[in-house]
């Protein structure tokens, strides 16, 4: 009898397979196991046959339990919410105390509960058992014809194993093949790009001089919107800052670059990886003043191509590399909005474009048309809508003004600083420390223009609005000394080197005009 048993396994799963389309998720080595799983939608029918029976309905019950921790800790791996377990026993014998009842439907409470049906196909039960489940299930007879030879069943049993069996190595082989479409030849390129950028920054004044890298490409705000020069957007993708930065970006460059390339291939990879850096340009500009540099748009735009994958093919996604993909973009988000100094408009605009730049290029093998020219759409919309944002919120920004004026200084192009600086205190009411840094630059062309009034005068307020300003006190000591005025510029250079008591200049300017020698 256990020849029937398991043969009717065999043929029930192999129906399930070849004419119902249900996926193997996993034969066990004793061959009396097999789980099955279909997709419709937003549901999954996940069918687990055992050819296993049981005495008591406790031992049932307990079965039962484990076939619930079992689909819990795979429900990640699985394509839909709400999963429905159709849990078929078959067996010679029934439990011999009364179970019946467990064949009404159960569940597992959770946020997205999970439910059970469960069959029993036993000797005595076996016809009727059988069409509860069919009708159950929703599928045309099953077709099991135990008149055969026993020989034959022995035969079919082995083929339905060898099929099954083969179903979970064409699947592997298909989820590998996934992971192999491209070779990563343009991760090596934009590595070694990067890393001759950035020694060369370093010969040319240091990658993280200022100056060095506004000349070599960095996003700088002012020159994007007053020079026109959009094309830093993409420039700053391969510059970085410091050695640490180059070195966490590379490192994520290679890891990352690495398996999209291989997953997407290299042209979709290079368009992905662009077009996501682009995005993350487009919001740094948007959301920060800051000069800004580094691969790290295109990197998040790379963790959204590997989101766009896990979308369409989530169970082969989770059972890889899903979890990491998230604990990583969960950390990196955190970490980003933890320290000011990350630009976390670049990482999130380069996630976002990542995902939208994935859905324009679709999957190798995979084309959407529609979608496709939708999320180009999509891509263009927002980027327009976001550098119209960008353009207004640079302009009501005292920073933008700061480093703007700063240019000119560098420049010495004195009047359009105090122009500058006229347009930047008429958009920054209410913010009294930029106001008190525009007002010490508005002074410091004063100064160079001659008009020494009007320098004491902005001076004065710069102090005022901001009492610990060290060179606001400094500037205006030197101008009353360089006037005679030794008490006021005694008082103004005693409070500088209080506030900043190791810069050279004011010790220099305290022991000039107090005649005490600093210790």
């Amino acid at each position: 009898m256990y020849l029937d048993e398991q043969y009717a396994m065999y043929r029930m799963a192999y129906q399930f397979v070849s004419r119902d389309e249900y996926d193997v998720l996993y034969v066990n080595e004793q061959g009396n196991e097999i789980w099955l799983e279909k997709n419709a939608g937003k549901n999954s029918k996940v069918l687990r046959l055992i050819n296993q029976g049981f005495d008591w309905k406790n031992h049932l019950k307990k079965d039962i339990a484990v076939v619930f921790q079992k689909v819990k800790a795979m429900k990640k791996f699985l394509r839909a919410k709400h999963i429905q377990i159709h849990n078929i026993y078959i067996s010679e014998y029934a439990p011999v105390d009364s179970w019946e009842f467990l064949k009404q439907p159960m569940k597992l409470n959770e946020k997205q509960p999970i439910t059970m049906k469960l069959y029993y196909l036993s000797n005595s039960h076996y016809e009727e058992e059988k069409q509860r489940l069919e009708k159950e299930i929703g599928i045309s007879s099953l077709d099991v014809d135990f008149s055969n030879e026993e020989t034959v069943k022995e035969e079919r049993v082995a083929s339905y194993k060898q099929f099954l069996r083969q179903r979970v190595l064409d699947d592997k082989k298909h989820t590998e093949g996934m992971f192999s479409f491209g070779k990563p030849r343009l991760t090596y390129i934009i590595l070694l790009l990067c890393v001759s950028l950035f020694l060369m920054l370093e010969t040319n004044g240091g990658s993280e001089n200022i100056q060095t890298l506004i000349q070599f490409g960095a996003k700088f705000n002012p020159a994007i919107m007053e020079d026109g020069e959009w094309w830093r957007i993409v420039s700053s993708m391969f510059l970085h800052i410091g050695w640490l930065h180059l070195v966490m970006n590379m490192i994520a460059v290679y890891y990352l670059g690495t398996l999209v390339e291989r997953i997407y291939g290299s042209l979709r990879f290079l368009i992905i990886y662009f077009l996501a850096g682009i995005g993350g340009g487009i919001a740094s500009f948007a959301f920060s003043a800051n000069i800004a540099a580094g691969a790290s748009g295109a990197l998040f735009g790379l963790f959204g191509a590997l989101l766009f994958f896990g979308l369409h093919h989530r169970r082969i996604f989770f059972q890889t590399i899903g979890t990491n993909v998230i604990m990583l973009i969960g950390i990196n988000i955190v970490f980003g909005f933890s320290i000011p100094a990350i630009d976390n408009g670049a990482h999130l605009g380069g996630l976002v474009a990542g995902f939208i730049a994935s859905g324009i290029v679709h999957l190798p093998k995979q084309k959407e048309w529609g979608k496709q020219i939708g999320a180009v759409l999509v891509y263009l919309a927002l980027a327009f809508g976001i550098i119209q944002y960008g353009v207004a919120n640079n302009m009501s920004s005292p920073m933008y003004y700061i480093m703007q004026i700063d240019e000119l200084v560098k420049e010495e192009n004195y009047e359009q600083v105090i122009t500058e600086a006229n347009d930047a205190l008429r958009n920054s009411e209410g913010d009294e420390k930029w106001r008190a840094a525009i007002l010490f630059n508005r002074a410091y062309a004063y100064i160079k223009l001659n008009q020494q009034d009007l320098a004491i005068k902005d001076l004065k307020q710069s102090i005022q609005l901001d009492r610990n300003f060290p060179e606001a006190h400094y500037n205006l000591a030197l101008i009353y000394y360089q006037q005679g005025n030794m008490e006021e510029a005694e008082e103004l250079i005693e409070k500088a080197y209080q506030l900043d008591p190791n810069n050279d200049d004011f010790i220099n300017m305290y022991e000039q005009i107090t005649g005490e020698k600093v210790k």
